[in-house]
């Protein structure tokens, strides 16, 4: 029998699912802190700053953005239902959640964005795209942020040199050791507990009918992410943070220039 999704519940639920994410993501919330504190810098002179978290799962990321950012605007963005679930009952009017693909056809028209996102961000995520449809996102991302604005990846991202990567691999390993990580529910275990709660039976209905969920890892060096935001069209991109695999990636997109400082923009007299 369904039970009734409440916030208390779905708190617990989302408290649960942060710490099975420690498992996975090498210093998580360092990681966290630091995405916040580049959308803080780039949003610092904007009245009420519009910030789109993609792939967003229960709202970890997009809900801390919202406390560091008070007039800040947060929509978060994911296609699947339980987490979309949590994330509204747990996070009230806090965060605005879109239950959308992230990639496919008019995937960015159903966000409702009534202006230019200031920031995109995304942890997690976007590593399930095949190379071909996450330069498209990139692309669409480039030209959907306004002047200036910032896209911000936080990931496990590799590097090309296989010995480089052995050492930054082992380096996630003995930091996940000393931080007990491993020793909280993982991903498996979480969702086997989610799978039997009532509360969550509605939910858990429409993501069965919905067929299984992308996943797996495109593979993309952190060296080849820079190579693709610079050819979607971003000004700038680069690591501002790296402990080990996990990396902080951030895109700039340019500043819009005055006609009269644009190469050939004088007229002969």
């Amino acid at each position: 029998m369904a039970g009734r999704l409440t916030a208390e519940r779905a708190g617990e639920w989302v408290r649960r699912w942060e710490l099975q994410q420690q498992r996975y993501a090498t210093d998580r919330e360092a990681r966290f802190t630091v995405i916040t504190d580049v959308v803080e810098a780039a949003t610092a002179r904007r009245e009420r700053p519009l910030v789109a978290d993609l792939g967003c799962g229960p709202g970890s990321l997009a809900a801390r953005l919202a406390a560091r950012l008070p007039r800040a605007e947060v929509v978060a963005v994911d296609a699947d239902p339980l987490l979309l679930a949590l994330g509204r009952a747990h996070h009230g009017d806090l965060v605005r959640f879109v239950d959308a693909t992230i990639g496919a056809p008019g995937w960015l028209e159903s966000l409702g964005l009534t202006r230019a996102p200031d920031a995109v961000v995304s942890a997690t995520a976007l590593h399930y795209l095949p190379e071909p449809a996450l330069l498209s996102v990139y692309e669409q991302m480039a030209a959907a942020l306004r002047p200036g604005g910032v896209l911000v990846n936080g990931d496990q991202l590799f590097q090309e040199d296989p010995a480089v990567a052995g050492f930054a691999d082992e380096v996630a390993r003995r930091h996940a050791r000393r931080q007990g990580a491993h020793a909280q529910e993982d991903w498996d275990g979480w969702w086997s507990a989610a799978a039997c709660a009532p509360e969550l039976s509605a939910p858990l209905a429409e993501r069965r009918s919905r067929g299984p969920a992308p996943c797996g890892d495109n593979g993309l060096t952190l060296q080849r992410h820079v190579e693709l935001l610079r050819k979607a069209g971003f000004e700038a991109a680069g690591p501002v943070w790296q402990y080990g695999p996990s990396c902080v990636l951030v895109a700039v997109r340019a500043e819009e220039r005055p006609l009269s400082s644009r190469p050939g923009s004088h007229c002969s007299p």
